[in-house]
């Protein structure tokens, strides 16, 4: 029997922890919660991961290209894929949500405000700089992390020879954490049961109905922007087989859907990468820089979408220019808030301020947030794999011949040291 379980796909398994966790939640109710644990040793194992994976990852990727012009090149598809893809989700959300009716009679009755410190655009600059470097890494701040992380690989590669010994060190502790990643990997579907168990014995089905035509119309634009855009770009622009695209994506988008961390889905992220061919050294570098900055769903539609709901709840008309100011401000914010603990809502409030909405109607959407985080997670991993193979590919980081394999994520990885 051990065997036959041993043999399953790794997706399938955390496609039945997945949906064994509805079933238990339905069943059983608030009960159910006390399964909550097994999701939240996940977690802490995951997040125990990302710091040291992504300065390792990070560092061996940019001093792998060495003094490369390409990676200038690379940086910049990459920067202006993630711009591309924002600005597509902003004006996906602003469609969706000018055609929808989705307040109906629903009225805001708390009278909170949700107040937020929002930083300002040298603010963010001064907060990605690590002042303790080390402190950066054991408080987890990933773009502290990040611009720590390309200095030291710019630095080795300036210093060349006499700084090999500390590249060959750092690549034998990329290994190291590969190898960790391996073993976390293979704890998903418990802790994908354990979190969804105790996600819908938590908040049940009755509590999303006052909310369900505006949770409609995210999950809406997630699946046009998932399938349209980037399907698009991967058919059009990289001349690939979607379909393909997709099956080998499945992984990383039902950890995200469960987890709601695209830190926290980076292991998984990355491996399925590896399996649609994307090198090595391209990966390490883009995944964890999509994982602070690509942001289609927490910066694209879900402000877009969401301003215009918040609108309609108080009966405030909205014109062009303000339309131009959420798409323009929803693109931005997902770079200018990445990183900050409840971004998805700080964006949000940085487009409620600019076009004048009462921030009081966030602590109404606060309540239904983890929901939609769901949904914004999958379609952020699943922009990051897609640059991955759309810039790869155009830059000679990608194996075709391994993309069209039926290999499927995850299963080397796990059966393979």
């Amino acid at each position: 029997m051990w065997k036959t379980i041993k043999n399953i796909p790794f997706w399938q398994k955390v496609l039945v922890g997945f949906i064994l966790g509805v079933s238990i939640g339905i069943i059983f109710g608030e009960p159910a919660k006390a399964l909550k644990p097994l999701g939240t040793l996940y977690i802490s194992l995951i997040k125990m991961l990302v710091a040291p994976l992504i300065f390792c990852a990070i560092t061996v990727s940019i001093t792998s290209f060495g003094a490369q012009v390409g990676l200038k090149r690379l940086s910049l598809k990459t920067f202006l894929m993630f711009m591309f893809t924002g600005t597509m989700a902003s004006l996906i959300g602003l469609a969706i949500g000018t055609s929808i009716d989705m307040a109906g009679t629903t009225k805001l009755v708390s009278t909170e405000v949700l107040t937020r410190h929002v930083p300002g655009f040298f603010q963010v600059i001064q907060d990605m700089l690590p002042v303790n470097p080390f402190a950066s890494l054991s408080e987890g701040k990933v773009p502290q992390i990040i611009v720590f992380a390309a200095l030291i690989a710019i630095a080795i590669n300036k210093v060349g020879k006499k700084a090999e010994p500390l590249k060959k060190a750092i690549e034998a502790g990329a290994e190291v954490m590969f190898q960790l990643t391996r073993m976390v990997i293979q704890l998903t579907p418990i802790g994908v049961f354990g979190l969804m168990a105790w996600l819908v014995g938590e908040y049940g089905l009755s509590t999303l109905v006052p909310l369900s035509k505006f949770i409609g119309a995210i999950y809406l634009a997630a699946f046009i922007h998932i399938i349209f855009v980037y399907g698009g770009l991967i058919t059009f622009m990289a001349k690939l087989n979607p379909i393909q695209f997709f099956k080998k994506s499945i992984p990383a988008q039902i950890v995200a859907f469960t987890t709601s961390s695209s830190y926290g889905t980076l292991p998984t992220s990355t491996q399925c990468s590896k399996s649609m061919g994307v090198s090595k050294s391209y990966r390490s570098f883009v995944l964890p820089l999509g994982a602070t900055m690509n942001m289609d769903g927490c910066g694209g539609f879900y402000p877009a979408i969401a301003a215009i709901f918040i609108a309609q709840v108080y009966g405030i008309s909205l014109d062009s220019t303000d339309y131009m100011l959420i798409v323009v401000t929803a693109t931005v914010a997902s770079i200018g808030t990445a990183g900050v603990p409840g971004s998805a809502l700080i964006m949000l409030s940085v487009t409620l301020g600019v076009i004048g909405l009462p921030l009081e109607g966030i602590a109404f959407i606060a309540a239904i947030d983890r929901i939609i985080d769901m949904i914004r997670t999958c379609t952020n991993i699943t922009g990051d794999m897609m640059t991955a193979v759309v810039v790869g590919k155009s830059e000679n980081q990608f194996d075709e011949q391994q993309f069209n394999s039926e290999e499927l994520p995850l299963e080397q990885v796990i059966t393979k040291s």
